[in-house]
């Protein structure tokens, strides 16, 4: 599992919606109150990107005349039908026993917390040549395993 540093908290506010690209993939981020949940950006019903959608909460009843909103915030509305997603879990309210998206582990980690190592540094050599910089990149182990095969 690789792990991806996509936003600052300070800016993100309460109840936001970001549509964000990890590794080639379009997620819609998604905070509530101190709690961050990642969906992929797209509704399996139709395929709209869930980011542009808002959040909502559930009613939940008793009987007649006896409602009361639950979950406030925790519902991702799709923008194109209003399909229902947990936000936790990708779950759709609308279809539960057969559709959901894609929901992705999450976490808001201290600045500290991140420059711990074990890290690794690539470093590569730069020289300047005229008005010009160059920066040589060793080549993809991979790939250098590919050319020495070749004869």
């Amino acid at each position: 599992m690789t792990r991806h540093v996509v936003a600052s908290v300070d800016g993100f506010p309460d109840k936001g919606i970001r549509r964000i690209e990890v590794a080639g993939r379009e997620i819609c981020l998604i905070r509530v109150g101190e709690e961050f949940f990642a969906l992929l950006d797209r509704c399996p019903h139709a395929g709209a990107r869930l980011s542009g959608g808002r959040l909502s909460g559930t009613v939940e009843s008793d009987g007649p005349g006896d409602y009361r909103l639950c979950r406030k915030a925790e519902m991702l509305k799709c923008p194109w039908h209003g399909w229902e997603y947990d936000v936790r879990t990708g779950q759709s309210w609308s279809d539960p026993k057969s559709t959901r998206t894609r929901a992705y582990a999450v976490e808001a980690v201290a600045g500290g917390e991140l420059v711990k190592g074990p890290y690794v540094a690539d470093t590569v050599p730069v020289e300047v040549e005229g008005k010009y910089v160059v920066v040589d990149l060793p080549e993809p182990a991979a790939r250098r395993a590919d050319t020495s095969t070749k004869a």
